[in-house]
């Protein structure tokens, strides 16, 4: 006469390495039933046949299969995927692999330019010489439209109106809006020239004065983080003991137009100051 090992729940999740909520979870499913329940008690107990069941389901889930699908194949009584199923949970993993390999590139592009910024000086003192700038202002939708806005709309009307901008180049933003709004943005752009020329219903030129007195930083990386720079750079200006007298100047050096990685994009915050 053969003699059949009962395990109570506790010792079963010993045995087993797992925890009695994640048995009981098993057991709402449907998934692994108790082999016995003591009507009276309301004892659990498992059999030594159940601890490969587990196995198995561990196995299962370690490949990716959900509770669900591993109970629809002992529903079915096939205990294993088919080969299609196992095609389609490749497919799966190829494609969280390609996600995660995506995700992998953008932390450590992310940490590489903090660390970068963290090797260098932050910030910098300096005065913004008068320039003649080509302006441009109008309530966008969103500050997404911007780069559109830049590409399509004055870039050409700048290049039809005869624009020579000196080298490097200097182009920058500044925002009217007197409280942030993800929408309808009111932003002027504004692009060094060589000299003013005439006036068209896109572009304005006019003369900026000098700002004898500017807290700069740069900031790398896209444009909606920029309030990371500007709680860096106000905390500056404050320890310092400057008060800012103008508006910031967003000058933008490296942006989608020659980096694809956002990561990569560096901005220069301007902010005029004076020694309090």
């Amino acid at each position: 006469m053969s003699y059949t090992t009962k395990l109570k729940i506790g010792a079963f999740s010993q045995l087993m390495q797992v925890t009695v909520k994640t048995l009981r979870h098993y057991e709402q499913k449907g998934l692994l039933l108790p082999d016995e329940v003591d009507e009276w008690t309301g004892y659990r107990y498992y059999s030594v046949g159940q601890m490969q069941k587990l196995n198995n389901i561990r196995a299962l889930q370690r490949l990716g299969f959900s509770l669900d699908e591993i109970k629809d194949l002992y529903d079915a009584e096939s205990h294993h995927p088919s080969v299609n199923q196992l095609t389609l949970k490749l497919q799966e993993t190829e494609r969280q692999l390609r996600l995660l390999t995506d995700r992998r590139h953008r932390l450590l592009n992310w940490k590489s330019s903090i660390e970068e910024i963290k090797t260098m000086d932050k910030f910098s003192i300096q005065s913004l010489p008068e320039i003649v700038v080509a302006s441009h202002r109008e309530v966008i939708p969103a500050y997404d439209a911007l780069g559109d806005l830049c590409c399509n709309v004055i870039g050409p009307e700048m290049q039809r109106l005869g624009c020579k901008c000196p080298p490097p180049g200097y182009c920058f933003t500044v925002e009217h809006n007197e409280s942030y709004s993800p929408t309808n943005v009111d932003i002027e752009y504004c692009e060094q020239v060589e000299q003013a020329g005439t006036d068209s219903s896109i572009i304005q030129f006019k003369t900026l004065p000098a700002v004898p007195m500017a807290v700069c930083m740069k900031h790398y990386g896209p444009y909606d983080r920029f309030y990371e720079s500007y709680t860096a750079l106000f905390q500056y200006v404050e320890e310092h003991g400057y008060k800012v007298v103008g508006r910031p100047r967003c000058s933008y050096v490296d942006g989608i137009w020659n980096q694809e990685d956002p990561e990569q994009w560096l901005s220069i915050i301007q902010v005029p100051v004076e020694k309090i």
